[in-house]
């Protein structure tokens, strides 16, 4: 049998479910680990549209963009890996087809 919650004085309850009562109102602040440096917010800075744009055309420059012999031969892989998968599907579909009919064929003649 569990201990009933002790509360502390003056804070607030709630039924979570029948029986049970949760504490709610006061909650305990977090203390940090000992050593741990304080982290400082700093407030948000406004958007500047101009700037964004001239971030973005700088990293644009840095992309390296694809070739067309590259792009050529990337399509012709993808197409030859196409091709294998549906022939390799092809064969596994012909033999499971095959191995169903005559495993129904024997199970109607036996």
């Amino acid at each position: 049998m569990k201990k009933p919650e002790t509360q502390k004085a003056g804070t607030k309850t709630k039924t979570v479910e029948p029986g049970r009562k949760v504490a709610i109102g006061k909650v305990d602040p977090v203390k940090a680990p000992a050593g741990a440096a304080a982290v400082e917010k700093t407030p948000k800075k406004p958007f500047n549209p101009v700037k964004f744009f001239k971030e973005v055309q700088v990293e644009a420059k840095r992309i390296t963009w694809t070739t067309r012999k590259e792009v050529w031969i990337t399509t012709v892989m993808v197409l030859i890996m196409v091709v294998l998968a549906g022939v390799f599907f092809f064969v596994i579909d012909g033999a499971l087809g095959f191995l169903t009919n005559y495993v129904t064929k024997i199970g109607i003649q036996g």
